[in-house]
């Protein structure tokens, strides 16, 4: 009776929490929603979008996020560019070429990659790449090259770790007969281990995505922050998040809406690419 009562106890307790979490993402549906969507139907969701000029202590003010949309874009492609074929090279090398001295080193610094504050990121970029862009392209350093480098760091740590465990998942079988039917190491690993694991490394992509055009204060010290539509990857731009985060603490209350509806965007954003999240990994299972 006693082990019966204990395991329905915990039985209801993890559903409470689990409860308490679906809540929670409830809650914070229906406060980016309920302010967001008055605003956009009050301003006129096609002036929102694509309006081109945020102004909004302008006479009358303007609420174009255009600019910062193409923004989050830009780095973010720049982010993946950059990150994606390293972390997919790097994740190759730790499953497949590293020695265990050299693994038990670099799997350590992936996970401590994954551990260290934005802030800590942005200040680096501040010191290290701003000055080197600077130095290469002219101008201040602060712009989309600086970001898309620094993001493309950022999102090394998730990339890495989901491509390793997704090539390491390849039943072996794959590799081995590759390799006795007389291919090198190289092509069974590109032309075979590779594609097999393909679901994951997009996994990955998309969840590489999702990092970089939701990053914050790291960004904010680097882009430049220009809410204009850039004509070159010299130049310097302003995100959705950094738009928040820079404006939200003078905001009026007209504003303040302006801002919650940035992140709505924002949001749907990041929830189209966890849905395609889902139904990638929902086909790898299948297919499993």
């Amino acid at each position: 009776m006693n082990k019966n009562f204990k395991e329905n106890f915990m039985k209801y307790f993890f559903f409470v929490i689990s409860l308490i979490s679906v809540a929670a993402l409830l809650l914070i549906c229906y406060f980016i929603f309920s302010e967001g969507i008055p605003f956009v139907k009050e301003y006129g969701l096609k002036e929102f979008l694509f309006g081109k000029v945020w102004a909004p202590r302008n006479v009358p003010a303007s609420y174009g996020i255009v600019s910062m949309v193409v923004g989050s874009v830009y780095t973010t492609l720049g982010a993946i560019i950059i990150g994606l074929p390293i972390g997919l090279l790097t994740a190759i090398y730790m499953a497949f070429y590293a020695n265990k001295k050299a693994y038990k080193i670099l799997e350590p610094a992936v996970q401590l990659m994954a551990g260290i504050p934005s802030i800590v990121y942005g200040f680096f970029a501040l010191v290290v790449i701003v000055p080197l862009v600077r130095k290469a392209f002219g101008g201040d350093g602060m712009n989309i090259i600086t970001a898309s480098l620094l993001l493309g760091i950022m999102i090394l740590p998730t990339i890495i770790s989901i491509c390793e465990a997704s090539l390491r998942a390849v039943p072996k079988a794959f590799y081995q007969g590759s390799v006795a039917l007389g291919a090198s190491k190289e092509i069974s690993i590109f032309k075979v281990v590779v594609p097999a694991a393909k679901s994951g490394i997009i996994s990955s992509f998309i969840l590489g995505i999702g990092r970089a055009i939701g990053e914050t204060m790291a960004v904010y010290l680097i882009a430049g922050n220009q809410p204009r539509i850039p004509t070159s990857i010299t130049q310097g731009v302003r995100t959705l998040t950094t738009n928040i985060v820079i404006e939200m603490a003078y905001a009026t209350p007209k504003h303040r809406q302006g801002l919650i509806a940035t992140a709505m965007v924002l949001f749907i954003f990041i929830l189209i690419i966890n849905t395609i999240f889902y139904f990638i990994k929902g086909s790898e299972k299948n297919y499993e």
